[in-house]
């Protein structure tokens, strides 16, 4: 994939040299000429613009990109990013940075964000799904609102301890993508037994999440 990272901080070139080690193209923007630091990410494009100025995304070529990364320190900055990359570009998949919790409802498919990152929520999330056994802990929301990744650990008086995964009445709207078992990572198949201790993680829409808490924790 060619993907392009607005803004070059710490977030950003962490991003880029992640995906650069996965094989992808990778174009990183910043208007600071300080954030250019070619030396830390060699292998990623540089350029240094404004990316919220339309000049500047044609100089980047982002109708050619698979998808957009708007990873600054600025909310405001990334909505704009985000917005001009899925209007004015179509670019398929545009991922945005969200730096204070109370713009979180902002980061939403009109601003063109597929999905919205976070940080603080993500932070405090990992601390309540460290700590939680028998609680549904939401880790990540794709399309404000629409669906979000959950987990939960199963306890062991949990009502689906011993039952196969394809006999349980999962609700409408919910999926369980993946079980994390004794550091391995799980597809769940039909015949596939729940255990105690499980990390189930499910993508399910918000509407659900309450009747799949029930489900999991009622005794």
């Amino acid at each position: 994939m060619r993907v392009a990272i607005a803004g070059a901080g710490a977030v950003g070139r962490s991003i880029a040299a992640e995906l650069l080690e996965n094989g992808h193209e990778v174009l990183l923007i910043d208007s600071d000429p300080r954030a250019i630091k070619i030396d830390s990410v060699p292998r990623a494009e540089w350029l240094l613009a404004d990316a919220c100025e339309i000049a500047s995304l044609d100089e980047a070529g982002l109708n050619n990109c698979h998808v957009v990364v708007a990873s600054s320190g600025d909310d405001k900055v990334n909505l704009v990013v985000s917005l001009l990359a899925k209007t004015e570009y179509g670019v398929p998949r545009v991922v945005a940075r969200i730096n204070h919790p109370n713009n979180e409802w902002l980061f939403n498919e009109s601003w063109g964000v597929d999905v919205a990152v976070s940080t603080p929520r993500l932070l405090s999330a990992l601390v309540e799904e460290a700590v939680s056994v028998g609680d549904l802990v939401r880790l990540m929301t794709f399309r404000q609102g629409q669906a979000n990744l959950v987990e939960l650990t199963l306890a062991d008086d949990a009502p689906v301890v011993g039952q196969r995964a394809g006999s349980v009445p999962w609700p409408v709207d919910s999926a369980l993508v993946a079980i994390l078992r004794e550091g391995r990572v799980l597809v769940p198949t039909a015949d596939d037994p729940l255990e105690a201790g499980d990390e189930l993680l499910f993508v399910a829409s918000q509407e659900v999440e309450q009747e799949l808490a029930h489900l999991l924790s009622q005794h």
